[in-house]
């Protein structure tokens, strides 16, 4: 598979990866048969990046860290959870403890993948898998630096409904310097009016915009006075949010921007320690990527080393027909070529 800007589709492509609606059903699944009409509806959904099959890089998958299982139990929970606090009805935070469950076992069993967030965001479901990604994200972290099972159980959950307190009112009150209608109290107050929750779930929600050198809401709480969940989220949160398009069409970072531009926040709104536990997981060049080398040789990216993130193996074919010439190039070893630009 390749992984390529919606602009570059063509008619008569297979897509790669399934696309999801919001409440967790396929939209469109793996294997379909791309007509005019479907890439159209992929644009005016806000999708901007999607897998292709390719007969040159059919053995190139996406390295997953969820089951498809429980990346749609876990949309599912959190539309019917957001639509629930919407409405101003009941939610069960039980359901919300076993989608995390479900995470945790799933990222135990690939502690070794690097995090490569390539799911199909769209406009009706981008909420929700922003939610996920950032569990996905946050639980890692936590996993690396050594927490015991029931602190991964409470960094999860309070990353999962770090921005539930959007979902209850304004985010215009955001804009009011201390407000106490700041979307991070007013998820504070819906989680901790959860007993079934450990309070530290609710101070991740109303923690997470908290900046290190203390500028951030709704408190300017610094350095160890934030706590380490909280921070963990922000990082994964600022990330995630680095790379999703924009509403409006403004633009997205690419992987290995949002790393760089994160790097230059580092001690002042991220912890650096955690920050860099985090570079540590993240695959700044996914699988399927298309990259131009300083050799200016352009290829596509076809693996990844574990704690190298940006020095993955690029698979570079030239010709077509029986006249294909292939190779690959393993940046851990040909430590003088690097990745200029990505191709898609």
């Amino acid at each position: 598979m390749r992984y390529v800007s919606i602009d570059n589709v063509e008619t008569g492509q297979h897509l790669g990866k399934s696309v999801y609606s919001g409440n967790g059903t396929i939209l469109l699944s793996a294997g379909v048969q791309l007509t005019v009409f479907m890439i159209n509806t992929l644009n005016r959904i806000g999708v901007t990046m999607i897998y292709i099959q390719d007969e040159q890089f059919a053995d190139v998958e996406p390295e997953e860290i969820l089951s498809e299982a429980t990346k749609q139990h876990m949309i599912r929970e959190m539309s019917d959870t957001f639509d629930a606090v919407r409405s101003g009805k009941e939610w069960n935070p039980a359901r919300i403890t076993l989608s995390v469950e479900h995470l945790l076992e799933d990222i135990i069993g690939a502690r070794e993948v690097q995090v490569q967030l390539t799911d199909i965001k769209t406009a009706d479901n981008a909420r929700y898998l922003h939610a996920m990604n950032v569990c996905l994200l946050s639980a890692i972290i936590g996993m690396n630096i050594g927490m015991n099972q029931q602190q991964l159980r409470d960094l999860a959950i309070g990353a999962l409904l770090h921005d539930v307190g959007k979902v209850s009112g304004s985010e215009a009150f955001d804009l009011i310097p201390g407000s106490k209608m700041h979307h991070t109290w007013r998820g504070f107050e819906l989680i901790k009016s959860k007993r079934d929750f450990n309070l530290m779930i609710a101070h991740v929600a109303l923690q997470h915009h908290e900046r290190m050198d203390g500028t951030g809401q709704p408190r300017g709480l610094s350095h160890e006075e934030i706590h380490r969940y909280a921070r963990i989220v922000t990082i994964a949160n600022t990330y995630d949010n680095l790379i999703t398009p924009k509403e409006h069409g403004g633009k997205s970072l690419l992987p290995h921007e949002a790393c760089e531009e994160m790097m230059a926040m580092s001690g002042t709104a991220l912890d650096h320690d955690l920050l860099v536990e985090f570079t540590r997981i993240i695959s700044i060049y996914p699988n399927g990527t298309g990259v131009r080398l300083s050799t200016r040789e352009t290829g596509v990216v076809v693996s990844q080393h574990r704690g190298l993130p940006g020095r993955p193996v690029v698979r570079i074919v030239r010709g077509s027909g029986d006249s294909l010439d292939v190779k690959e190039i393993d940046l851990a070893n040909a430590t003088t070529v690097f990745i200029e630009a990505v191709m898609n």
